[in-house]
């Protein structure tokens, strides 16, 4: 019953036999390996993007912080959500790679911006020598709360960043989530709707830590080549971020990781709205499920070995019983039916009677199918 985060999961096996494969023999450091190029393209096809250059790196953190550099002066602002990632996770990363650049945060209910939010705090910025310039958008899908922006909900905050010539990154270290809750194709909800850089993330969901950045206008390419080798992200052997990466979009497994970490979210979020003590505060629809429910319930699960994180981090099982206290809980590629049975039997759910499906077999190794690192030139 492990709902800490998605973080927290083993590594896809598919994805590990990948990188297996690709530890035999030498290969060219710093992407010169012949899986590098195939992997680009790859990215470029699934995008509907034959232009856009793909680098990858080892985080989200240095995914989103090096495209913000790019995007951002250090003199300018990045207009994200007041709980978007880059705001609360990752300890100034931004700002140190922008050499300054100020986070402008922007409300919204669901860890969502709303339009003309956004609009007002642009507006309202730079105005005088004295004040932060305008300098980007970021958007964050899915967000931090397990909401999803539509396609049209990210074209509209483009359309507002248009307005006043402003670039968009999108962060999108739960990308496949959203992608599969809304049934879209991925350059319709990233460059189609007007978005400049995405963060395309891959180790929430089943990768061992790869991420790729895809910069849509190639003309900016030559700057994020020499940033990622300026920080420290240009892997010399780069080869296995290339054997993640390819693994990972080889049969559409990132969708189908996704897919099963959001199915199995949608399970717990209908089984604890179903509790008379259990009370949701965000609507689940990626992987993440946010409740609040009394203080002896916390300690039940607790006692039982359930793993989840206090949201806030700043409550405990120390206190009265009957104190609302609230949770996240985040599903992954390998939750499973069982898992979340148990979790729900604890605080006196029923299961229904009748059969639940299993996990894809797709998501376990499959002789049948090809490996994707015995690609024509993996090695």
């Amino acid at each position: 019953m492990n709902f800490g985060s998605d973080n927290t999961s083993a590594v896809a096996p598919r994805i590990m036999e990948a990188i297996q494969a690709a530890n035999e023999g030498h290969a060219r450091p710093y992407g010169g390996d012949a899986l590098t190029p195939v992997v680009e393209a790859r990215i470029r096809d699934i995008f509907e993007a034959p232009e856009a250059r793909v680098f990858l790196v080892t985080s989200g953190t240095a995914a989103n912080a090096l495209s913000c550099a790019l995007l951002t002066r250090p003199w300018e602002a990045i207009f994200c959500h007041r709980n978007a990632h880059i705001e609360e996770d990752e300890c100034g990363a931004p700002e140190f790679f922008t050499d300054g650049a100020k986070l402008v945060l922007v409300e919204g209910e669901d860890a969502k911006m709303e339009p003309q939010a956004l609009r007002d705090k642009i507006r309202h910025t730079g105005a005088a020598i004295h004040n932060i310039k305008r300098g980007m958008v970021s958007i964050t899908n899915a967000t931090e709360f397990g909401t999803v922006y539509t396609v049209d909900e990210v074209k509209a905050l483009c359309d507002v960043a248009r307005e006043f010539d402003l670039p968009v990154h999108m962060d999108g270290a739960r990308f496949a989530n959203a992608v599969v809750r809304l049934g879209c194709s991925p350059a319709d909800l990233t460059w189609k709707a007007g978005v400049d850089v995405l963060s395309f993330g891959g180790t929430k969901n089943g990768c061992m830590g790869v991420e790729a950045v895809v910069v849509f206008d190639p003309a900016r390419a030559q700057e994020f080549e020499i940033r990622r080798k300026r920080s420290g992200q240009l892997m010399s052997k780069h080869r296995y971020l290339a054997a993640q990466m390819m693994a990972y979009l080889y049969g559409d497994l990132w969708l189908l990781l996704a897919r099963q970490a959001n199915a199995m979210a949608r399970k717990l979020a209908d089984g604890l709205a179903s509790l008379p003590e259990v009370r949701m505060l965000h609507p689940t629809q990626a992987n993440a499920v946010f409740v609040a429910m009394p203080r002896h319930l916390h300690q039940k699960l607790h006692d039982h070995g359930a793993y989840y994180y206090f949201w806030p981090f700043d409550q405990d099982l120390e206190g009265d019983a009957e104190e609302v206290l609230s949770a996240r809980l985040v599903c992954s590629w390998s939750t499973t039916t069982p898992e979340i049975e148990t979790f729900l039997g604890l605080l006196g759910w029923v299961a229904p009677a009748r059969s639940l499906p299993k996990a894809p077999r797709s998501l376990a190794p499959q002789e049948a199918e090809p490996d994707p690192a015995q690609h024509e030139g993996s090695r």
